[in-house]
């Protein structure tokens, strides 16, 4: 890419317009330098474009946490690492259905139920397929899950449970995930990803930065994404915990976040780009990045939203011309 910025992009984002996808043979290393503004003049083109206004807010409750056996560094909830996460067993169905109903009352999307560990016990998976058949029954909220690793058979089931999307990111690229976990590899992410789709469930997986990868990490993570068909992409921008392993390293600068945001888009143009954790590095909870290509975002009062409310989520967007549920 020349100097002229603002017109290459413009042109690349036209040529992604008309069926143009960026894939491992081109060259991407100019999204690493490239005018910030016109790069995400250019994601927020595309987002209009493919996304249109319209915002997807999802929410989620934390059904089971702490005591995770798998070894992710920048976790909480993992027992390897010296957290003061909260621990609690599985919630009953009044516990989530309250805050089921309660989402979709504020005009949220989409809910989902997720789960600390590798995999549910067999008994915690049976009491959740039933939570999500009286969800399913009682609500018209979309229902989505995050629950680890499941085998095929159990995809099967979530799906004819009522459930229509799930969650399992693959963290960051396949160069730099061995530095982050070793308990399981970037394949069983990629297969466990292919289980579900196959199935008959949308995906919803992206990743982590922040966590010392490099901008190329974060480009191969987008190409590996695009590769795999997802239909979501969240966006995490690390908020290093105290106990993890990953505790000393700075926080991201918001120019990083919302050029990262941007690349996702022009490799991704067509999926829901989502904000997740560590909205309070960004300026107004985010508003930049809504300018610069996310089209979605995780809402409502907990720990992954960085203290915004579905309320307020929806005051900032509506002012900004968004259409919210």
């Amino acid at each position: 890419m020349t100097g002229q910025d603002t017109q290459d992009l413009a042109g690349l984002a036209e040529e992604i317009i008309g069926g143009r996808r960026l894939g491992r043979s081109d060259d991407l290393s100019f999204f690493k330098s490239c005018d910030l503004k016109a790069l995400t003049e250019g994601a927020d083109r595309l987002r209009k474009h493919f996304k249109g206004d319209r915002v997807d807010l999802c929410t989620i409750i934390s059904g089971k946490s702490g005591n995770c056996g798998e070894n992710c560094a920048f976790c909480a909830q993992s027992a390897h690492n010296h957290t003061a996460c909260d621990v609690h067993g599985l919630y009953d169905f009044d516990r989530i259905y309250r805050e089921a109903k309660s989402n979709e009352n504020e005009g949220v999307d989409r809910f989902a139920i997720v789960i600390s560990g590798r995999s549910p016990s067999n008994e915690d998976f049976e009491r959740i397929l039933e939570t999500y058949r009286k969800l399913r029954g009682k609500l018209r909220i979309s229902l989505c899950a995050s629950l680890g690793f499941l085998t095929s058979g159990q995809f099967e089931r979530l799906r004819e449970a009522g459930v229509t999307s799930y969650h399992n990111n693959i963290e960051t690229s396949r160069r730099f995930f061995p530095s982050i976990c070793t308990s399981h590899s970037f394949d069983d992410k990629l297969a466990n990803i292919r289980r579900a789709k196959a199935a008959g469930l949308d995906v919803c997986s992206g990743g982590i930065i922040g966590m010392g990868e490099t901008m190329d990490d974060r480009i191969d993570m987008a190409l590996e994404l695009s590769e795999l068909g997802v239909c979501s992409i969240p966006i995490n921008s690390l908020i290093p915990i105290p106990g993890t392993p990953l505790a000393g390293l700075p926080r991201l600068t918001q120019d990083e976040i919302l050029r990262t945001l941007a690349i996702f888009r022009y490799i991704n143009p067509t999926v829901g780009i989502r904000l997740g954790a560590g909205r309070m590095l960004l300026s107004q909870n985010g508003r930049d990045a809504f300018a610069g290509g996310a089209s979605a975002t995780i809402t409502g009062n907990m720990l992954t939203t960085s203290g915004s409310t579905i309320r307020s989520d929806r005051e900032m967007l509506s002012g900004m011309g968004r259409i919210v549920p």
